[in-house]
């Protein structure tokens, strides 16, 4: 969806790396090409610590596209997974949640915007 006064689809021209946009939201550069976000940019992007993240992909609860046993630093995340440890994030900061908990919250929506896709109501 596009922000009010922007036409659907227009192109935002991205700022330098790690410029803020608005509060602590942050554009991140990946190049396409890349085989995925790696552990520093995606806790850049997310404004979260390294070890929130490697707390929860050690639980199963995030998945880098490689085996979670694989040292930090080759791990590799789809720019997708950006949504799920966002508002993993926030449901355990904002309701003092376990992760777990976080983390059926973020499935639910994610069906639930599948199913509305399905039934042709968008997003």
């Amino acid at each position: 969806m596009s922000p009010p006064g922007r036409p659907k689809g227009e192109y935002r021209r991205p700022q330098a790396e790690g410029t803020p946009v608005s509060g602590k939201a942050w554009i991140v550069q990946a190049d396409i090409g890349e085989p995925g976000l790696t552990l520093e940019e995606l806790c850049r992007a997310c404004a979260v610590p390294a070890a929130w993240v490697d707390q929860r992909v050690r639980a199963g609860l995030l998945a880098p596209r490689i085996e979670a046993d694989a040292p930090a630093a080759s791990w590799r995340f789809d720019a997708a997974l950006l949504v799920r440890l966002r508002v993993m994030h926030r449901i355990e900061c904002d309701f003092d949640a376990v992760p777990e908990l976080a983390a059926l919250v973020a499935d639910l929506q994610d069906e639930i915007r599948r199913l509305r896709l399905r039934l042709g109501g968008g997003g």
